[in-house]
């Protein structure tokens, strides 16, 4: 555990060669968190792997806490880690919000980063959040149905407001379903093939700090100062492998495409029979390959 603050502290850890290439794992949400499975995206032999959960999320305390949470934070507490476990440079894989918070980073602290490997791109910008909120519905209107019709009728008109209410609800009787409920949404969207969420690893703990703390950031337009591709000049002169599913409907295929775009030296691999999650078979193999790449560019 790191303490970040007087509020904060961070769970954080390490395996792998300790003597390989520093990579940091950034999971999603924002909200999610780290588990056992990420580190197998990387060759133990040939890096140093570094999983850590965000402040309010997984095992960093205290859970589902919003205070002191915006993206500046975020981007601080990992300088904080790096300068911590005392690492030079280190390469950043993150996927969805993962790529968000790995991109924010690099345009912040470009020196201290030697390549990315991004999956599911989220760019944060307000037409992306709109359409997790509503577009979604195009693909899964069963999906975005139950979770517009858990908020009472009158309140249907602005769902980031009626969730609100109840996700900072003190009550465990009032913040808990409607944590499910957003859980639920997004967990039966991330696949090509909707699963339970019990294969999802979506306990009910987790879903509290999901949904609140993405609630808690939609809100407050990502807390990004600037769009991120504006500043990706920074560092565009890097390593850069994006994986993209094709049937990606909780971070559609177009910011990918956008940041490739932006981004002239980087691979762009998208995954033909596969929707958001980075267990997808498909997106899968596609980060192992990248991060096998990787190894021998960086090595």
């Amino acid at each position: 555990m790191l303490p970040l603050d007087p509020r904060h502290e961070m769970y954080w850890e390490e395996s792998g060669n300790p003597q390989g290439i520093p990579v940091v794992f950034l999971h999603g949400g924002p909200g999610a968190g780290a588990g056992p499975v990420h580190r197998r995206f990387f060759d133990p032999d040939a890096y140093r792997v570094i999983l850590y959960d965000q402040r309010g999320c997984g095992r960093s305390r205290p859970h589902g806490e919003i205070r002191d949470n915006t993206t500046s934070h975020l981007v601080a507490d990992l300088e904080q880690l790096r300068q911590y476990i005392g690492i030079d440079q280190w390469m950043l894989f993150g996927g969805s919000w993962g790529s968000t918070l790995a991109l924010a980073y690099g345009v912040a602290h470009p020196q201290r980063c030697l390549g990315f490997v991004l999956r599911g791109v989220f760019l944060g910008r307000s037409h992306e959040t709109d359409w997790f909120l509503n577009g979604i519905g195009l693909f899964f209107p069963e999906a975005r149905r139950r979770f517009v019709e858990f908020l009472p009728h009158e309140e249907r008109d602005d769902l980031l407001s009626g969730y609100r209410r109840r996700l900072q609800d003190p009550d465990p009787d009032i913040h808990m379903p409607a944590a499910r409920a957003w859980r639920d949404y997004e967990a039966g969207c991330s696949t090509l093939i909707p699963k339970d969420m019990d294969s999802l690893g979506q306990s009910d703990v987790g879903a509290l700090s999901l949904a609140r703390m993405e609630l808690h950031y939609f809100i407050h337009d990502m807390f990004l100062d600037s769009p991120l591709l504006e500043s990706i000049g920074k560092i565009a002169h890097l390593p850069c492998a994006i994986v993209q599913g094709r049937y990606d409907v909780i971070c559609p295929p177009c910011s990918a495409d956008d940041l490739a775009r932006a981004w002239p030296g980087s691979s762009y691999t998208i995954v033909p029979d596969a929707g958001h999650s980075a267990l997808e078979p498909g997106i899968r193999a596609e980060l192992v390959a990248a991060t096998e790449r990787m190894k021998h560019l960086l090595g």
